[in-house]
């Protein structure tokens, strides 16, 4: 049986690995393609993981949300154009994307204004910003709620 770690700042792939109660040489039997020296690098920032590593890591540990904190954080292409999830519970993601529904739905008749010649004038900006930033909420309420389904599903609370 492995040691307990006693590192104080543990990065997100141990943190995982340990909530799922898994040692290295367990998560290494579970990952299959990984070894416990691997998995030992890659949570102590020797050398970076691949993405199809953090997949398999995703699944082994039963946390969806190590995918996103992988492309927001550590893709270079994520950084730029994936937001961080935040886990939420059902009823927060529900009321923010309420929230924005109902802004959108006030904003909508001016949205159809700004777009319906195809050109964006100087005046219009500002407007089409704000409604663009209630899009991107919406966005993240919507990846929001994928991923809590897809973390009930690997916690086997959801079934077909």
């Amino acid at each position: 049986m492995g040691k307990k770690s006693i590192k104080e700042n543990k990065n997100m792939y141990q943190l995982c690995r340990e909530e799922a109660g898994m040692t290295r040489a367990q998560a290494s039997d579970a990952l299959v393609f990984m070894s416990d020296s691997r998995i030992e690098k890659i949570e102590s920032e020797k050398c970076e993981p691949h993405p199809d590593e953090i997949l398999a890591m995703a699944n082994a540990y039963k946390k969806p949300n190590l995918c996103n904190y992988y492309c927001s954080n550590e893709c270079p292409i994520g950084q730029i154009s994936v937001p961080e999830l935040q886990p939420k519970q059902l009823a927060q993601i529900t009321l923010e994307m309420l929230s924005t529904i109902t802004t959108l739905s006030k904003q909508k008749d001016r949205l159809v204004e700004i777009t319906v010649d195809g050109v964006i004038t100087e005046e219009e900006k500002k407007d089409f910003m704000q409604i663009s930033d209630e899009l991107d909420k919406m966005s993240v309420s919507i990846e929001s709620l994928k991923l809590w389904v897809n973390q009930m599903i690997a916690e086997g609370k959801w079934s077909d």
